[in-house]
């Protein structure tokens, strides 16, 4: 299936979160089941680059994927244009995108003569319960 499409307007240093809910169906009256599922997200300045920038997931049950770019990873976002996407993995080891799009970054004035920090380990949150949602 194809992700759907949600594009994001940034600015960089700035703190962003998002809450996405999935559903199993068009009429969006049954959660998805996002039991034992991992949740990643990533930006790049494009599909394969160099430049990673984790974004940190989060899923409640029953269907909900809290998305976070903390300031720490929003100082490393491509200098103006990306791709992001958001990729679900079941227990079965099926893998699902269920968000993409591109990404705009606008560069900041504050702080805007601060090196961006060296890239640190990415934060890999496994939670033990998950939904899917659409």
């Amino acid at each position: 299936m194809t992700p759907g499409r949600y594009p994001l307007q940034l600015y960089r240093g700035d703190t962003y979160r998002w809450k996405f809910q999935l559903w199993a169906d068009p009429e969006r009256t049954q959660p998805a089941d996002l039991t034992d599922v991992e949740a990643r997200a990533q930006i790049r300045e494009r599909p394969g680059g160099q430049t990673v920038v984790d974004l940190q997931c989060t899923i409640t049950l029953p269907n909900i994927i809290d998305m976070l770019l903390d300031h720490a990873g929003s100082v490393r976002l491509p200098e103006r244009t990306g791709a992001w996407d958001l990729q679900l993995t079941y227990a079965a080891g099926d893998v699902s995108t269920v968000l993409a799009g591109p990404v705009t970054v606008t560069q900041d004035v504050t702080d805007s003569d601060q090196p961006a920090p060296a890239p640190a380990d990415p934060v890999r949150i496994m939670p033990r319960m998950v939904r899917r949602q659409s």
